[in-house]
C-alpha cells in the first residue's frame, strides 16, 4: 500500500474553489500549483477541483490526457483512476481534456540522464526524479517514451482514491455515520446497512468538503480491474466494429477541405509556382502560399488532392547531399573526424591497450532512414475565429500545436482550443505539427470555416520527419572463448536537438544521447566495453521513430556482439547470461531460453536460431526467432519474447503491445527504407515502402516478468531486439553475415 502525503488544499483545489452542483477530484503532486485546464467553459452545474476526475448529477467524466496512438493509452489511464474509484470505467465518459500545463510528463525526460536503466542507486534514481523538474517548467504534455504508465500508475490511482475518500466524507457528513463505517462499489457509497448513495449524488455535497489527503492505495493483491485476464480495453467495441471516430472522420456543416504540396527537398524553398490550371478547376475556392509550399481550399479533399497536383512548382534545393550515397559518405567521414565527437558514456576498461597485439574482429553497420507510416495519414480541422482558434487533431505534443497555432493567428495561446483525437497510430509522426500550422494558416484564408486540412499519402512520407540514417563500427577480441573486449563507434544526425528545436525555437546545448542509447546502456559485464558516438552534419530533418535510439544500436550491438560470441565459440544465450550483470535482465535471457527450448544457434535442416537483448525504456527485452531456408528464401517460423516489466497491468493489451513491437521491427528490418535521389525520398507510399505481409508473420509468444523494481511502459521495448534477432538467426540457417538494413538487400523473404 502507499499512502497519500500531506498536500494543501490548494495544492488540490487547483485554481480557486469548487462550483455547487458538482465536484472533481485528482492529485496535483509538485512544489508549486498549476493552472486547472478544466476551469476553462465549465457548463453549469459542473465543477473542476483538480484535474483528473469530474463529477455532476449526469455522471462522471476520467481525464486521461495521455494522447491515443493505437497503444491502449486512453483505456489504462481510465482504469488507473477507476481501480482506485470503485467504478466501472465502461460506465464513465473518458476524455482527454483541453491540455494544459497540469498534465505535463514528469517521466519523459528520465530516458535522458547519463545512468543506465539498470543503475538503480541514489544518485541515478535522484537525477531521474529531478528531470520532472524541466518536464513541468516546459509544460511538457507529450506522449512518448512508453511513460504514460510510468508517469500515471501512481498519479492517477491518487486522484481515483482522493475522489472516493471525499465522497464518503460526504456520504458520512449527510448520514451521520463515521467515513470508516462506509464502503464504496460501482459508483456509490455504501452504508453499514446496505443502502446506497450513488457518486453522482454526493456530488453537490463534495463539492464544498476539503479533499480527503490522508489516502491509502489499494494492494494490488485487492485489484478488481487492472491486472486481470479479463481486463480488455475500453475502444475495443469501437475499433472493432469500425465505429471508432479519428481525426480524419471529423465532418462538420459547411466544412470546407484542404491539401498541401510543399517542398519535397525538406527546407528547400518555393522559387515559383503557377496555379492558374488548379484555380480552374471544379470545386477549387482558393490556393494559399503557406510555409515551404503552396495549399489548395477545395469543397472536399479528392478535388483539393488534384488540383495540388495540377500546381506546376519550382522547388529549391536543400541543404543535404543530392542522394542516399552522400549521405551515408558523411556519416561515414563523421567516424574518422575527432571534430564530429559528441559522447561517450561507457568506456570502461582499457579498450584500446586490450586492442593492441593478437586477432581483432571487425565490422561495418549501417542502418537506413525509415518513415513513421501511419495509416491515417497528418490531418486536422481548424476554425479560425476573430478572437478563437479551435484545432481538433490527433497529436502527442498538444501545448506546442497551441503555441504555434497562436503565433501564427497573432492571439493569445489561452484563446487557442486544441481538441485531441484518437489517432490511427503514429509511432512517433504525431510529436511533430507541421501539418497543424499549414492547417491554421489555410485556415486563416477562410475566417469562421472550418477548415479540414488532410495530407496525401505521397505527401505524408514525403515530409515525414524520419528516423535517422545512422552508420556504425565495431572493434572486438576474445580471450579463452569469452568476449573480452567490445568497442562500437556509431555516427548519426543529432535527432533530439533538431526536434526541440523545431518545437521550441530553442537549442539544447550538449551531446544527444540518442545515438547511442541502446549501446552504451546495456547491462554487459565485459571487460574492456566502449561505446562512443559522434554527430554526424544534420541533413535530411530527422526525429522520434518507435524505439527511438535503440531502434537502430540494438541492431549495431547485438549484431556485434554475436559476431564476438562466434568468434569466441560460445553459445549466443550462455554467454549473453554469463556477461549479463544485472539480475532482472538475466532473468529475461534465462525465460526466453526456457520457452525457446534453447540447446543452441543451429536445430539442423537449414534453420537456425537468433537471440537478441536490448535493455530500451527501462524494460529488459530478450527474443529468439527461429527461421529456415526454404531454398526460395527465408521464413520467419517463430519469435520468442521475455520483457521485464515490473507489474502487468492488463495483460491481454501488454500481449498485444508486444505482438505489435516484434511484427514492427521485423517487417522494416526485412524491408523498409527510405533512399534518397535528387534531395527527394524515392519511398512516398506504401507500394514502395512494403511491411510484413500477414503469409509471413510468424508464430508469437510472450512472457512478462515482473522481478523489477518499477512498473514500466510496454509500446516500445519490443521493436529494437526483432532485427538483430532475425540477423543473428539468418546467420545461423545461412552462414551469411549481414550487417545493414532492410535484409532484403541480402536474402529473400517467403
Amino acid at each position: 500500500m502507499s499512502r497519500l502525503g500531506t498536500v494543501t488544499r490548494r495544492a488540490f483545489l487547483i485554481g480557486g474553489v469548487a462550483v455547487a452542483g458538482g465536484v472533481a477530484f485528482g492529485v496535483y503532486r509538485a512544489v508549486r500549483p498549476v493552472d486547472n485546464p478544466l476551469l476553462d467553459d465549465l457548463a453549469p452545474g459542473e465543477a473542476a477541483i483538480t484535474p483528473y476526475v469530474k463529477i455532476d448529477a449526469e455522471g462522471i467524466t476520467l481525464i486521461t490526457p495521455r494522447a491515443d496512438k493505437g497503444q491502449g493509452a486512453y483505456s489504462i489511464q481510465a482504469c488507473l483512476i477507476a481501480e482506485e474509484l470503485d467504478i466501472d470505467p465502461a460506465t464513465a465518459t473518458i476524455s482527454p481534456g483541453l491540455p494544459g500545463p497540469a498534465y505535463y510528463n514528469g517521466a519523459v525526460l528520465g530516458e535522458g540522464t547519463p545512468f543506465p536503466a539498470y543503475d538503480e542507486g541514489t544518485l541515478a534514481n535522484a537525477t531521474r526524479r529531478f528531470m520532472s523538474v524541466p518536464a513541468k517548467l516546459f509544460a511538457l504534455q507529450l506522449t512518448g517514451g512508453s511513460t504514460t504508465v510510468p508517469d500515471s500508475y501512481e498519479r492517477l490511482r491518487m486522484a481515483g482514491a482522493v475522489a472516493r475518500e471525499t465522497l464518503k466524507e460526504a456520504a458520512a457528513r449527510r448520514t451521520g455515520v463515521d467515513r470508516q463505517e462506509l464502503r464504496t462499489g460501482d459508483g456509490a457509497v455504501i452504508l453499514p446497512d446496505g443502502g446506497r448513495i450513488a457518486y453522482t449524488d454526493l456530488a453537490a455535497d463534495a463539492a464544498g468538503i476539503e479533499p480527503v489527503q490522508d489516502v491509502v492505495l489499494r494492494d494490488p493483491a485487492q485489484w478488481r480491474i487492472l491486472g486481470k485476464p479479463d481486463l480488455r480495453r475500453l475502444d475495443m467495441v469501437a475499433k472493432c466494429t469500425g465505429t471508432e471516430k479519428y481525426g480524419i472522420d471529423l465532418r462538420f456543416d459547411g466544412m470546407l477541405h484542404a491539401t498541401v504540396r510543399a517542398n519535397p527537398r525538406r527546407g528547400g524553398a518555393v522559387e515559383r509556382y503557377d496555379a492558374t490550371a488548379a484555380q480552374a478547376m471544379r470545386g477549387v475556392r482558393q490556393v494559399v502560399p503557406v510555409s515551404h509550399g503552396v495549399g489548395v481550399i477545395a469543397d472536399n479533399t479528392w478535388r483539393a488532392f488534384r488540383a495540388a497536383e495540377a500546381i506546376e512548382i519550382v522547388w529549391g534545393e536543400a541543404a543535404y547531399p543530392e542522394n542516399s550515397e552522400g549521405i551515408f559518405a558523411a556519416l561515414e567521414a563523421a567516424l574518422d573526424n575527432e571534430d564530429h565527437y559528441d559522447h561517450r558514456q561507457r568506456d570502461d576498461g582499457d579498450v584500446e591497450a586490450a586492442l593492441q597485439g593478437g586477432q581483432v574482429v571487425e565490422a561495418g553497420y549501417r542502418v537506413p532512414f525509415l518513415a513513421h507510416a501511419p495509416l491515417e495519414p497528418m490531418n486536422a480541422v481548424v476554425r479560425v475565429g476573430d478572437d478563437r482558434v479551435e484545432i481538433w487533431t490527433g497529436t502527442q505534443i498538444p501545448l506546442f500545436v497551441r503555441d504555434h497555432a497562436a503565433g501564427i493567428a497573432g492571439i493569445d495561446k489561452d484563446k487557442v482550443f486544441v481538441y485531441a483525437q484518437p489517432m490511427g497510430g503514429s509511432f512517433g509522426h504525431r510529436l511533430e505539427g507541421t501539418h497543424v500550422q499549414q492547417a491554421v494558416e489555410l485556415a486563416m484564408a477562410v475566417k469562421g470555416t472550418p477548415l479540414k486540412m488532410t495530407w496525401s499519402r505521397e505527401e505524408d512520407m514525403t515530409h515525414d520527419y524520419p528516423r535517422p540514417a545512422s552508420v556504425a563500427r565495431g572493434r572486438g577480441r576474445v580471450s579463452g572463448g569469452r568476449v573480452e573486449t567490445f568497442d562500437l563507434a556509431v555516427s548519426q544526425s543529432a535527432m533530439v536537438p533538431e526536434w526541440f528545436g523545431r518545437l521550441t525555437g530553442m537549442t539544447i546545448p550538449g551531446p544527444d544521447a540518442t545515438i547511442t542509447t541502446g549501446s552504451w546502456d546495456q547491462p554487459f559485464a565485459i571487460p574492456n566495453y566502449r561505446v562512443t558516438g559522434y554527430r554526424a552534419p544534420s541533413m535530411v530533418p530527422v526525429s522520434s521513430w518507435r524505439s527511438v535510439g535503440a531502434s537502430g544500436n540494438a541492431f549495431y550491438h547485438e549484431s556485434f556482439l554475436d559476431e564476438l560470441i562466434h568468434a569466441a565459440g560460445a553459445d549466443p544465450l550462455a554467454e549473453r547470461i554469463r556477461l549479463c550483470m544485472h539480475e532482472p535482465s538475466r532473468k529475461v535471457l534465462e525465460a526466453v531460453g526456457d520457452m525457446a527450448g534453447w540447446s543452441g544457434p543451429s536445430p539442423g535442416g537449414k534453420r537456425g536460431r537468433g537471440v537478441a537483448f536490448c535493455l530500451s525504456f527501462g524494460v529488459p527485452g530478450a527474443q529468439i526467432v527461429e527461421v529456415t531456408d526454404t531454398g526460395r528464401g527465408i521464413r520467419i517460423d517463430k519469435v520468442f519474447v521475455a520483457v521485464e516489466v515490473g507489474r502487468v497491468l492488463d495483460p491481454v493489451n501488454l500481449e498485444a503491445q508486444v505482438f505489435g513491437g516484434v511484427i514492427f521491427g521485423l517487417g522494416h528490418a526485412m524491408n523498409c527504407e527510405l533512399t534518397y535521389a535528387g534531395q527527394v525520398p524515392q519511398q512516398n507510399n506504401f507500394h514502395a515502402y512494403e511491411g510484413m505481409r500477414l503469409y509471413q508473420s510468424p508464430a508469437i509468444e510472450v512472457r512478462a516478468l515482473t522481478n523489477g523494481k518499477s512498473v514500466r511502459g510496454i509500446g516500445e521495448p519490443g521493436v529494437p531486439p526483432a532485427a538483430p534477432a532475425l540477423a543473428n538467426a539468418i546467420f545461423a540457417a545461412t552462414g551469411q553475415r549481414i550487417r545493414e538494413l532492410p535484409l532484403n538487400k541480402h536474402v529473400d523473404f517467403v
